[in-house]
């Protein structure tokens, strides 16, 4: 831990202990954009058991469920406001083939998912259980076409079976039990079509998209959001041809970004020590230069910014937790978790001129997950109560601040700030303040000052333990948790408040 503790120990002999950090809100801003609800989508893949165990148990099981549907996770989902829901995949959507899963469940078609484990799949959860899952707990679908492995005319059909009135199309769906048309909005034509979605060049990819996309039809008013596949990281020659050569036929464009060390050398979810845990919170910090750098590139294209930059997989990405199958990808969730996701949905806030959706890989079971589960067992990660608290920024309206933080530098030299804050405020005109202190050494003395605002109440939510290594387990599943945060006191126009070290807080400012 040489260089992060040499640099925190400057740092404590530089500044006097508990500094006064003064955070000025400028709520009375104005030209402010609205912080879009789908920057707090989720992601559903069929990977190990995210779908299967994770969503759907099906209507025989003996775990409680609604239609097929796990009780304990449709009231988790409820309660966190999905606002977006992205579907097949990733990887698995350039291999899934619709029609395997619509009609009598018995008689669907059973697939090996060569993705993620090589795990027999009977295709029990298609087209009708995501849709139906999405208007169960209020969530917009977004669908991933298969264009990797699929043809033209299957997507247009899917769509035209989703969406339309009248027709073949519409006649089997009937058929299957859904008179009425679904709404579809979001559309992503192929997924990392860089990799497992193709392997295509850009050039290629881009004529690919433009014909796949003149296919997407509306139907009935259905109007479609189409989403071009975009980068991985750091590839900002993809996202330049893609705005050269097909922006006028899309609505938004993809990127993926995930939290991960070293690909051969993930790390555990677990156990880590101070070096890997700076290490994960300034690569997740470092998502703010990428988003920044697309969006440059974006701009010297669409200078009225119409195309959208969609983040449709990020989050943190460790080794597989010991005695689980590699290809599942299941991993466990500490209060480092929810320092990333503070931190990162943070950065997101304040980015919605070009950034209008960001969905989190995934929703159940893999990788950065809002729940795991086990058999009839259900838990909530940190990560969950991060994006439960801080649901309160959805369509709300984006509120600008300015303060001086301090730095912190990890030992592969990238940089995260040791304040993070976003604050907005409601339809109702209430305030809402999200803090994250992702210093393990320091809390942190902070002074929210306003510009005209005198509050007259405060009151908050803290979500931290004692130990950054803790996490939730089936024995112990309330071990991280909000708790009431009464910290926060008013003095005129100022509100005083202490955040604890590696801590994240969220205020309701009336």
């Amino acid at each position: 831990m040489k260089k992060i503790t040499m640099f925190l120990a400057a740092l404590a002999a530089a500044m006097p202990l508990m500094a006064q950090t003064k955070v000025s809100i400028h709520e009375e801003a104005e030209n402010q954009p609205i912080i879009p609800a789908e920057i707090y989508g989720q992601f559903s893949e069929h990977l190990g058991r995210c779908i299967y165990e994770g969503i759907w148990v099906g209507k025989d099981s003996p775990i409680p469920n609604t239609d097929g549907y796990r009780n304990d996770i449709l009231q988790a989902l409820i309660d966190l406001k999905v606002p977006v829901l992205r579907w097949p995949g990733g990887c698995f959507a350039d291999e899934y083939h619709w029609m395997d899963g619509i009609g009598p469940q018995e008689s669907r078609r059973k697939i090996v998912n060569t993705n993620w484990g090589g795990t027999l799949e009977d295709n029990s959860f298609g087209t009708h259980e995501f849709f139906n899952l999405c208007e169960l707990i209020g969530a917009e679908p977004y669908l991933s076409a298969n264009v990797g492995s699929g043809t033209v005319e299957e997507m247009a059909k899917w769509i035209e079976y989703i969406t339309a009135k009248e027709g073949s199309m519409a006649e089997l769906r009937a058929q299957n039990g859904r008179k009425e048309p679904w709404h579809l909005k979001y559309l992503g034509v192929g997924n990392e079509s860089w990799g497992c979605g193709g392997n295509m060049h850009a050039q290629y990819y881009a004529d690919v998209y433009r014909r796949y996309s003149l296919y997407a039809r509306n139907f009935n008013g259905n109007r479609l959001y189409k989403v071009a596949c975009g980068a991985s990281d750091y590839n900002y020659d993809w996202t330049k041809v893609l705005m050269d050569q097909a922006r006028n036929t899309m609505d938004g464009l993809s990127l993926h970004y995930y939290t991960v060390h070293k690909w051969d050398e993930k790390g555990s979810a677990t156990e880590f020590n101070e070096d890997e845990y700076y290490n994960c919170i300034t690569k997740a910090c470092e998502v703010e230069e990428v988003l920044r750098n697309h969006i440059d590139v974006m701009d010297a294209y669409d200078k009225k910014g119409r195309v959208g930059l969609i983040l449709d997989e990020w989050g943190t990405w460790f080794d597989v937790e010991p005695g689980t199958k590699g290809g599942w990808l299941y991993q466990q969730n500490t209060m480092r978790d929810a320092i990333v996701a503070g931190l990162s949905l943070n950065i997101f806030n304040k980015m919605t001129r070009r950034l209008q959706m960001a969905n989190i890989a995934q929703m159940v079971n893999v990788l950065q997950a809002m729940a795991l589960t086990d058999g009839d067992r259900m838990l909530l990660t940190p990560t969950y109560h991060v994006f439960r608290m801080y649901n309160v920024h959805q369509d709300a309206l984006f509120v600008p601040s300015d303060y001086k933080a301090g730095e912190i530098v990890s030992e592969t030299g990238r940089r995260c700030a040791d304040l993070s804050v976003s604050t907005s405020r409601d339809r109702h005109g209430v305030l809402h303040v999200s803090i994250v202190n992702p210093s393990l050494a320091k809390a942190k003395k902070l002074t929210l000052a306003f510009d005209k605002l005198k509050p007259a109440s405060v009151e908050g939510e803290i979500l931290a333990t004692d130990d950054i290594h803790d996490h939730n387990t089936f024995e112990n599943s309330e071990l991280v948790a909000p708790k009431a945060f009464d910290g926060a006191k008013i003095k005129g126009r100022n509100i005083n408040l202490t955040i604890p070290a590696a801590s994240v807080i969220v205020l309701e400012i009336k």
